[in-house]
């Protein structure tokens, strides 16, 4: 049983790992920004409200996304454990998701940070805008999501830094490399 929080800025890989590393243990993938994408596509409230703040760079309000991993956390198949990508992503949704273990009788084993630096990072989701035609990754957004995540998603680092399950992964190198370097920080 594996419970993990794959964190990194946009484009460190968080997600290509976390599909790997599923697969590998048996545990569901939870992808905020997957799971938002697909209200916006099937244009429900709660996606037309994400929407306005995934198109400007911005993160998604606390309330909207903490109540969606909640939901999702009690679902059977999480009970095995699960690879939380992409959230939380400020210190106050880290402590909303404390909460919500605690009340859920589950702890985390890990948290795994991608470091990528962010000239590597703007390179690659450039290149993902134009292959997925993603219209939230323009060099402008990017830069502004970085920006944000600087900002607003590092000080997680600090936060988990003091609980014994950080793990600090280079980001760079070949998708096996970084695999390899998760695998054996986590087993």
């Amino acid at each position: 049983m594996k419970r993990l929080i794959f964190m990194g800025p946009p484009g460190a890989g968080k997600g290509t790992q976390a599909d790997i590393v599923k697969e590998k243990f048996k545990i569901p993938q939870i992808s905020t920004g997957d799971m938002l994408r697909v209200a916006v596509k099937n244009g429900t409230a709660m996606g037309l409200e994400a929407k306005k703040f995934m198109d400007a760079g911005d993160l998604v309000p606390d309330a909207v996304v903490i109540g969606i991993i909640r939901d999702r956390l009690v679902e059977t198949d999480c009970a095995n454990g699960f690879i939380l990508d992409g959230f939380p992503r400020t210190v106050e949704q880290a402590k909303a998701l404390s909460g919500i273990l605690k009340e859920l009788r589950m702890e985390l084993d890990s948290v795994v940070n991608l470091d990528v630096p962010d000239e590597e990072l703007v390179k690659r989701l450039l290149g993902r805008a134009i292959k997925e035609g993603r219209s939230d990754d323009n060099e402008e957004t990017i830069k502004n999501r970085l920006h944000t995540y600087n900002t607003k998603t590092l000080p997680l680092i600090d936060f988990y830094k003091g609980t014994g399950i950080l793990r600090q992964i280079n980001g760079l190198g070949s998708m096996e490399e970084i695999t390899d370097s998760i695998l054996k920080q986590i087993q």
